[in-house]
């Protein structure tokens, strides 16, 4: 039996190894075709990423393709990725056309070589965007969203992404990404004795807010609140200076563990564990998964007032808003939680059960087998997310 033979093949192609938000969420979407489909994702490399697709269903086939970076924002940076897609086209093409594949699923902007090597073998083609760009100009964003006129069919993980693709977002099916609930989960503490402990989770990058809140900790702690501050998370390759104002920025705090950068780690659930409080301090965040993971530990939030972000977090109801890119108003917001703890222990019981509802994967997994099914039956129903 020929691999053609073997039945209906879906490709997911993606731009990195490594296991973050996006990522996660490429898993979810393997597991929800894998019971129907064949299911070959295309990753530049090995890395975190591949052994969890695997074990969800799914075959790699290792293709480097250009991925759209600030480094290629430049007129030699762009006549070089020009060259770069120039050169992986004819292979992401041959590779579809050699898979026999039915349908081609591109989980994010920023690998539209592939959807041109979609057109190119006449597969159709989804892309699923987790991006939110609206701070670029204009031109920019028209720049990023075009290619998108090539893929037959749009999903995006929130309203803010939709609305920051301007007309192309406008047929956009909107997807709430599904969240996996931790194994258990381990009671918040009833009082706050000693330390309190605040978790970052995300790559450490400006887009995150990482000196976000290493000001915000400082702060607190010149209030006279104990508190320490876990990163968690690493830099991608390129951003090592970022990570060298980090440590440079906490200064003292390293050395005292009042800061702690923690590095990547595979599974978060046992360091929410030990958290008090979860902030999400992004300056971009297109949905937030680390703001539903930490609602469904148990945790009470606190979350920039932006993006995805306000479409999970409802201020007083099942967490914090504050206003983004301010360190002073992070603290405030924890201060907020810290100052009536039995209030912020009944919004995170409250914020469990909503993340649970809202975000689940068996409904997550249902509409994105339904939106691929749609790609190669065009009379098939299509229902977007309904929840609010």
């Amino acid at each position: 039996m020929t691999e053609r033979d073997a039945g209906p093949v879906v490709v997911l192609a993606h731009p990195s190894p490594d296991l973050y938000g996006s990522d996660r969420m490429l898993v979810e979407s393997v597991r929800a075709l894998a019971p129907t489909r064949r299911v070959v994702v295309t990753l530049p490399a090995e890395g975190p990423l591949s052994q969890a697709l695997r074990d969800a269903g799914a075959r790699i086939e290792i293709l480097p393709v250009p991925v759209l970076r600030k480094a290629y924002m430049s007129p030699l940076g762009l006549l070089r990725l020009a060259f770069a897609n120039l050169r992986a086209l004819p292979k992401a093409r041959r590779l579809l056309r050699r898979i026999g594949a039915e349908a081609l699923y591109v989980n994010t902007i920023t690998i539209p070589i592939w959807l041109a090597a979609a057109k190119l073998a006449r597969v159709p083609a989804l892309c699923h965007v987790h991006e939110a760009e609206d701070g670029v100009p204009r031109p920019v964003r028209a720049a990023l969203s075009a290619p998108l006129r090539l893929a037959r069919t749009v999903v995006v993980n929130s309203r803010a992404s939709a609305a920051a693709l301007g007309s192309a977002g406008r047929r956009a099916q909107i997807v709430y990404n599904g969240v996996e609930e931790p194994p258990s989960v381990t009671e918040p503490r009833a009082a706050l004795t000693g330390p309190v402990r605040i978790t970052l989770v995300g790559r450490l990058s400006p887009r995150k807010g990482s000196d976000i809140a290493i000001r915000a900790a400082g702060l607190l702690r010149e209030r006279g609140y104990d508190a320490t501050l876990t990163l968690v998370g690493s830099v991608f390759p390129g951003y090592e200076w970022f990570e060298k104002e980090l440590r440079e920025l906490a200064g003292d705090a390293l050395e005292d563990g009042s800061v702690v950068l923690a590095g990547f780690r595979p599974q978060v659930w046992d360091l929410l564990a030990e958290t008090d409080v979860a902030i999400v301090p992004s300056r971009v965040e297109p949905f937030g998964n680390v703001a539903v993971e930490a609602m469904l530990a148990g945790r009470p939030v606190v979350a920039a007032d932006l993006q995805g972000l306000a479409e999970i977090v409802t201020d007083g109801e099942n967490g914090v808003l504050v206003p983004a890119d301010d360190p002073v108003a992070l603290a405030d917001g924890v201060a907020r939680l810290l100052d009536d703890w039995d209030g912020a222990l009944a919004m995170a019981k409250r914020a469990r059960a909503d993340a649970t509802r809202r975000f689940g994967k068996d409904r997550y997994h249902r509409e994105m087998r339904e939106a691929v099914r749609a790609l190669t039956d065009p009379d098939a129903p299509v229902r977007t997310s309904s929840i609010r």
